[in-house]
This record gives structure tokens, C-alpha cells and sequence, in this order.
């Protein structure tokens, strides 16, 4: 949380030697939580939010960039709602999906859609408003969605949230245990993944297998990981699932990168 965060953009051909594409700065705010994503056109979208110098009018603003190739980027374009941290950008089809969180009095969390990633509309404005719903993470199975929630207030515990199209009604399961910087993936087989934040002794980041129909959570995978440690990316590629996530277990806060190789599916008996 420093007063003049930037975006930095890293690309590898093997997963373990990086190096810099871009850098994002702004001079009159703090540059936070970067997540990229491909839209349908092939372009590279990158999303974070702005915690503002000057508080006067407001506080955060989301935005958006866009790119061909991660080295040179658009002029950035607000997204969301001024004080709603849009969080984490889906597409489903031709459309964007997001969830942002109210960053001042508001306590709630918003629903938006997008046709092209730079105008976002609200679909559902109050998507859940008991214990301080935050950060989120949806997927999409055919054409049903689902959304893992974090809460940090009373009781502070995760949920998951399930919607049909137009997904303005939605159906909310206590997953009764807290989490914190939530993704989640679905695996070829049709196994939900979540990385989250565990808090009870120790504090890590850890893989879980989420269960949508009994609304559970079940961690199988402690990451090298500790003190200030979340924030996971998910991706599937080559048959392997690849996590990228920072964590202080070291001493200094670093970015790490795991391969991880799932075992596959139990035959249901």
C-alpha cells in the first residue's frame, strides 16, 4: 500500500525467466491489483483500480487497458463506477462480466456487463449487501454463472452465489469459512478450483476443491506460502494449472509461480 503503485506487465516463453513488457504509472494515484484477460477480439485487456491522491470528489476508480501485445497499451478507460472497485473482468461469449465492491460508505458489491470491455453498465446494483461482500471471482458453465464472494465483516465467512441468465437473480451458499483474494477455474473434467487466502494458523495461500452444489469448500494444496501471500491468477495450459501468486514467507514480498499437476478424476463409484 504504497502512495505510488504502478502496473508492471512481465512476459516468458517458459514460465521461469521474465522480463518487463510495460509499465503502467500515474501521477495522481496509487496503481493496484493488475489481472489481465483475452477478449474475443485476441486483444490483451488489463484492469486495475486507482486509489486517488486527491480524495475531494472520490476515492478509487477502476480502469481498464488494451493491447495486441502486452508491450504497448491504449490510453486507460474508467470502468465501473467511481468508488466500486471492479474487481475481476469475465467474458462469456461476447460479453464482460464484473463484480465491483463498494470502497467507501457503501458496503455492497455490483454486478456489471460490458459489450467491449470499456463501457460497463449495471445489471443487478445491490448483488449482495450482508458483511462487507468484497472481492470475487465467476465462472461460467454453459450458460449458468458462478460467483465466489469474499466477506469481511460479520460473519465474515465466503460464499458462493449461482445465476441464470439475465443473472439478475441470484442464489447464495455460506461456505463457512473465511477466505480471501478469490479465483477460481474449471478444469477440463468439470472440477471447480478455487485459490484463496486460508486464515486459520497459518496464514497461506492454498488450492481448493469447490463443490457448488453442496457449497463447500475443500483445500488439497498448501502453497509455499505465508504472512501476506494471496492474490492468485489461474490458468490451464499444457495439462498443467499454473498459479501465480505473491507471498512473504521468505522475508521480502515476492511473486512465484507454480505448475501444478492435478491428479485426474476418481471413477464415481
Amino acid at each position: 500500500v504504497s502512495p505510488d503503485g504502478a502496473l508492471r506487465v512481465i512476459t516468458s516463453t517458459d514460465g521461469r525467466t521474465w522480463d518487463s513488457a510495460a509499465l503502467l504509472t500515474s501521477p495522481n494515484s496509487d496503481l493496484r491489483d493488475a489481472k489481465i484477460t483475452v477478449t474475443p477480439g485476441g486483444q490483451l485487456m488489463l484492469t486495475g483500480a486507482e486509489a486517488l491522491h486527491d480524495k475531494l470528489r472520490h476515492t478509487h476508480q477502476s480502469l481498464a487497458w488494451f493491447s495486441p501485445d502486452g508491450r504497448v497499451w491504449s490510453d486507460r478507460h474508467k470502468i465501473g463506477d467511481p468508488n466500486f472497485w471492479l474487481w475481476r473482468v469475465t467474458w462469456h461469449g461476447d460479453r464482460a462480466y464484473g463484480v465491483g465492491y463498494g470502497c467507501g460508505q457503501e458496503k455492497s458489491v455490483r454486478l456489471y456487463s460490458s459489450p467491449d470491455g470499456k463501457t460497463f453498465d449495471t445489471v443487478v446494483e445491490r448483488l449482495f449487501d450482508v458483511g462487507y461482500p468484497n472481492e470475487t471471482s465467476i465462472v461460467f458453465v454453459d450458460e449458468d454463472a458462478y460467483c465466489l464472494l469474499r466477506r469481511d465483516g460479520q460473519p465474515g465467512t465466503g460464499l458462493l452465489g449461482v445465476a441464470r441468465p439475465p443473472y439478475r437473480e441470484w442464489s447464495w451458499k455460506d461456505l463457512k469459512v473465511k477466505i480471501g483474494g478469490p479465483h477460481m477455474i474449471r478444469l477440463p473434467d468439470g472440477r471447480f478450483v478455487a485459490a484463496v487466502r486460508l486464515y486459520d494458523n497459518p496464514v497461506r495461500t492454498s488450492l481448493c476443491w469447490l463443490d457448488p452444489q453442496a457449497g463447500k469448500l475443500t483445500e488439497f494444496l498448501k502453497l509455499p506460502s505465508g504472512g501476506d501471500t494471496s492474490y492468485a491468477g489461474l490458468v490451464w495450459h499444457d495439462g498443467l494449472l499454473w498459479v501465480s501468486y505473491y507471498a512473504s514467507h521468505e522475508g521480502k514480498t515476492s511473486i512465484y509461480l507454480a505448475k501444478v499437476r492435478i491428479a485426474p478424476r476418481s471413477p464415481a463409484k
